[in-house]
């Protein structure tokens, strides 16, 4: 793994206080979208066969979860991950979807910080727990997930 270049631009674990809270804009779901995903990664009957997803307990075409928490990954690097001092992960101690996803639905999120920890072993890192809610275009929240960050710090 190479370490970001120190730079006045990137993000680092400094810059992502406890409470901070961002508003994310996200993508329109489209139904050719979500079955070439389905197809490829989550092939259920109610992601890619519509006649039987009409007879599901939904009523119709969903996205697979999976790809609502792609698209989610998506957001956060397009908004601020891909422009930070981030480190990789540990990983998630949460992922739960809410509601379906349907063609049609347009996606935001809200990122809260919600803990963070310098590491005992390595003084030049820390640990950024985030939350993050996913909403459709009415305000239904359809996923969350709750992951932890490793950024470096700001260099002196």
């Amino acid at each position: 793994m190479s370490v970001p270049e120190p730079s006045a631009d990137l993000l680092y674990f400094d810059d992502f206080p406890v409470g901070l809270k961002v508003e994310i804009d996200g993508p329109l779901i489209e139904e050719q979208a979500m079955l070439e995903f389905a197809r490829r990664y989550d092939p259920q009957a109610f992601h890619v066969n519509p006649e039987l997803a009409r007879a599901s307990p939904y009523g119709g075409l969903i996205a697979s979860g999976f790809m609502t928490a792609s698209l989610t990954m998506r957001m956060i690097c397009d908004a601020y991950l891909a422009r930070s001092a981030g480190i990789g992960s540990p990983g998630l101690s949460e992922l739960s979807w809410l509601r379906p996803v349907r063609a049609g639905d347009r996606l935001h999120l809200t990122m809260t910080v919600i803990d963070t920890r310098i590491s005992n072993s390595k003084p030049d890192r820390g640990f950024v727990t985030h939350r993050w809610q996913v909403f459709n275009q009415t305000g239904d929240a359809v996923m969350v997930m709750v992951g932890k960050g490793m950024f470096l710090r700001r260099p002196a």
